[in-house]
């Protein structure tokens, strides 16, 4: 597992002593915890249930070759992000894995990063001129709701929508998508 996500780019701790984990956890400050449920010296579980007190919202991804409906259930109560029996398919977990990052926010697409790029900079020249979204809506014919989304990337903009918000704030249109 360790040399999976390695291969794959993430920045992987193991442990071979669960004894440590959590103290690791508050340490290191993780974003996500692949847990398996079969350790020596104390149970997958009750240490799912210790990370729980100290952070409810840290993804656990439960990991065991001993699945049962009862460890499925419990690591439900306790609000794992993911629950995969072994033997597991590899590109199966990576899939899984990337959607538990991005229900998170911590895995975005390069699209999803354009249309952060381009809000942030519409409201970034639009806050420098002190315009206001209302203003902006009558310089461009766009709605308020419409240009709010844009700005939080909620929405992306058609090219015209694009082309009007540049003319609006006096910019050129490649100065929208910033570095992208």
């Amino acid at each position: 597992m360790e040399l999976l996500l390695s291969q794959n780019g993430y920045d992987v701790r193991s442990l071979t002593d669960p004894e440590k984990a959590l103290d690791l956890i508050r340490e290191v400050g993780f974003h996500v915890v692949v847990l398996d449920l079969m350790m020596p010296g104390i149970s997958g579980m009750e240490l799912l249930a210790d990370i729980r007190e100290y952070d409810s919202d840290l993804a656990v991804i439960i990991f065991t070759g001993h699945a049962t409906v009862d460890t499925a259930v419990e690591s439900m109560k306790h609000q794992v992000s993911d629950y995969i029996k072994k033997p597991f398919d590899i590109d199966e977990f990576n899939s899984r894995l990337e959607a538990v990052l991005r229900d998170k926010g911590l895995l975005v697409s390069s699209e999803e990063r354009l249309l952060l790029t381009i809000g942030q900079n519409i409201r970034r020249c639009r806050k420098e001129q002190d315009l206001t979204l209302k203003q902006m809506s009558r310089r461009t014919g766009l709605s308020v709701s419409l240009l709010s989304q844009i700005e939080r990337a909620e929405s992306s903009a058609s090219v015209s929508s694009l082309h009007k918000l540049a003319q609006a704030l006096d910019c050129r249109l490649t100065d929208l998508f910033g570095d992208f």
